[in-house]
């Protein structure tokens, strides 16, 4: 199976795929697997480096766990050196990947300053090498995640998403804001209206997402064949269901209850200290206390689950925060 099951340019806004966004820190495989039970199409993995040095760390191992059966398995790959990316999409795919996405939207300094992630779009004839490298590389379809230029000046992905078509590259992921907005100000989609119109190849819209009326919005407005969602789905992974309805049937789902998010939170802690073992006491914080956000008495969750300092603990805090909470009414 491979993101191009999910990804068609003549599909009907109903039938789009809606994916989670890879994300540094987030979108690990208990997040993955949680985001596809509740109605994601596609998700991809955390950006994994293809620098060697960091391939036999327990981290990146854990960036390339892809068990589980639960829709196209993407991995994310990152760097600035054409042999280099090639030897990480061979790795991802050694991995089990049905598809290799290669960053070019981290905003991040520690990978633009190594001319990686969005830093990339300031070089064409660079990027062009890149993805020569990688489609030779790897006898699976190739994708791009990237933003819309490196600054409001620059603002060169139409055509970057024309080479990336002529080189073979399968669909392409564009953010609605350029290197130097980082995550500041709002998305825009013109640029990814553009783009759309410049490609035959899906393209698929990212930035801002966060209701299904924008989701639609967005859809209608681009003309994209998909949508990919990031930050507005931490804590809310019921988002995915809930646009995949509403651009059906044009009905909004209601919110969950304060007993499933509870519910959702437990499942997540659990599979989180499966997945990492003691690592995973500080790396879930981020996780719960995004879920606290949906409870109208959230501070209390998020205080009380931040001050557990074992699996132990926090699993008996959060049994024992349901139990005693189990009628408390989410945040409007």
């Amino acid at each position: 199976m491979t993101l191009l099951t999910y990804l068609k340019t003549d599909l009907s806004v109903a039938e789009k795929a809606v994916g989670l966004a890879p994300m540094a820190g987030i979108s690990d495989l208990p997040f993955r697997k949680l985001c596809s039970q509740l109605g994601a199409s596609f998700t991809v993995t955390e950006m994994v480096s293809a620098d060697p040095k960091f391939r036999g760390t327990t981290r990146n191992a854990l960036r390339l766990d892809l068990s589980g059966n639960f829709g196209p398995k993407i991995v994310q790959i990152a760097g600035a050196e054409p042999q280099l990316l090639a030897d990480a999409a061979l790795m991802a795919a050694d991995y089990g990947a049905d598809v290799v996405d290669i960053n070019m939207g981290c905003p991040a300094k520690k990978v633009c300053k190594k001319l990686a992630g969005s830093a990339l779009m300031k070089d064409e004839q660079l990027v062009g090498r890149l993805l020569e490298a990688v489609r030779s590389a790897v006898d699976l379809p190739v994708t791009v995640k990237m933003r819309t230029g490196w600054d409001k000046q620059n603002k060169n992905a139409a055509a970057i998403a024309v080479l990336a078509e002529e080189i073979g590259v399968s669909a392409l992921t564009i953010h609605g804001r350029t290197r130097a907005c980082r995550f500041k100000g709002v998305a825009e989609y013109d640029t990814i209206k553009a783009v759309k119109q410049s490609v035959g190849i899906p393209v698929i819209a990212n930035g801002d997402i966060t209701t299904p009326m924008q989701a639609l919005e967005v859809l209608t407005h681009t003309g994209c064949d998909g949508l990919m969602i990031g930050r507005g789905a931490v804590g809310n992974p019921w988002l995915f269901g809930q646009i995949k309805n509403y651009l059906n049937t044009g009905d909004l789902v209601q919110a969950p209850s304060s007993e499933q998010v509870l519910a959702a939170a437990a499942a997540h802690l659990s599979a989180m200290h499966d997945h990492y073992g003691d690592l995973a006491v500080k790396l879930v914080r981020k996780h719960m206390v995004a879920y606290s956000a949906l409870l109208t008495n959230g501070i209390d969750f998020k205080n009380g689950f931040n001050r557990q300092t074992t699996q132990n603990a926090q699993q008996q805090f959060v049994m024992e925060f349901a139990n005693n909470n189990n009628n408390g009414a989410l945040a409007a």
